[in-house]
């Protein structure tokens, strides 16, 4: 059965996600998923006590995300080309944000278990804009829920999102600028996020499945295969590994951002700075590099003022 493109838009809250799906959706007579986020009973309650309301919170997603694309995605993809303004995937980046402990575990091992079910995209739109921009627009919406929403936690936010991009693998990643991009009154930057999308999907991330072809292997052949494929492997375990360390980075880095808030937490700030120096030491280690030399090659070029 034929396979047409599935095309996932993420970015941080007020980023213009749902707005260009649907924009999209025109232009490629496409099938839009929309995220049902209005209906999780949490959600008022987060915003006002994060902490207390969590786990609800994050749980009610996972499952109700995991039901609309169980249910959706694979029977759309057979009829036309679907567009979504959200992955399964990302809900994992809101609980380590916001789940700590046996919490976390918990839910770690529910997400795990039912991402296996869900199909990957074939091409992922991340939208990024700056902090200014993001507050503006989600004032601009004027959500209920949302007024009031904490400068910090989307902060936060942001540089999550930039570490679980950095570190997505199950598909290719374009990535588009927004600050200077109003798609709502500029056929301009519509098109031109439109044309870039298409060029992405033409270049190679989307292929109808090829026929099968019998090769014959030597034994000479067989066994650079297997040299090449072990290399590959180490690659992609020391791969693995750094961006592991650069996403809890990422984590330790929205840490410090929350503790320069409004309260200026200086026990907070101290302890946060000392995480984010210990995983970029770790970081690092992953990635073989001396940062005592990096750090005097960088003084010496002037480049550290």
């Amino acid at each position: 059965m034929p396979r047409y493109p599935y095309v996932a838009v993420e970015g941080v809250i007020g980023v213009g996600k749902t707005t260009l799906v649907r924009m999209l959706s025109q232009d490629f007579d496409a099938e839009a998923l929309l995220e049902v986020f209005e209906e999780n009973p949490f959600l008022s309650d987060f915003y006002s006590d994060r902490v207390r309301y969590a786990f609800q919170t994050q749980i009610f997603f996972l499952l109700s995300r995991y039901r609309q694309q169980h249910e959706v995605i694979p029977r759309a993809l057979t009829r036309s080309v679907l567009i979504s303004d959200y992955t399964f995937a990302k809900d994992a980046l809101f609980a380590r944000l916001n789940l700590s402990g046996d919490e976390l575990a918990v839910y770690a091992k529910l997400h795990l278990a039912l991402a296996e079910k869900i199909p990957k995209p074939n091409l992922l739109v991340y939208l990024r804009a700056r902090l200014d921009t993001l507050m503006a627009r989600i004032a601009a919406r004027d959500r209920p829920y949302e007024r009031g929403m904490d400068r910090s936690y989307i902060d936060s936010l942001r540089l999550a999102y930039d570490g679980f991009v950095a570190a997505y693998s199950e598909c290719p990643v374009l990535a588009i600028d927004t600050d200077d991009l109003n798609i709502v009154q500029d056929t301009d930057a519509l098109s031109y996020i439109r044309d870039r999308i298409r060029a992405a999907l033409q270049q190679g991330t989307f292929q109808q499945a090829l026929p099968e072809m019998l090769v014959t292997l030597t034994e000479s052949d067989r066994s650079a295969l297997s040299d090449l494929q072990q290399a590959e492997a180490r690659a992609d375990a020391g791969r693995r590994d750094a961006i592991g360390e650069f996403l809890s980075l990422t984590r330790n880095v929205g840490d410090v951002s929350a503790a320069l808030s409004d309260t200026f937490d200086h026990a907070a700030l101290r302890e946060s700075l000392a995480a984010c120096l210990g995983q970029l030491m770790r970081l690092a280690n992953a990635t073989d590099i001396d940062l005592d030399e990096a750090y005097r090659t960088y003084t010496f070029n002037g480049r550290a003022q």
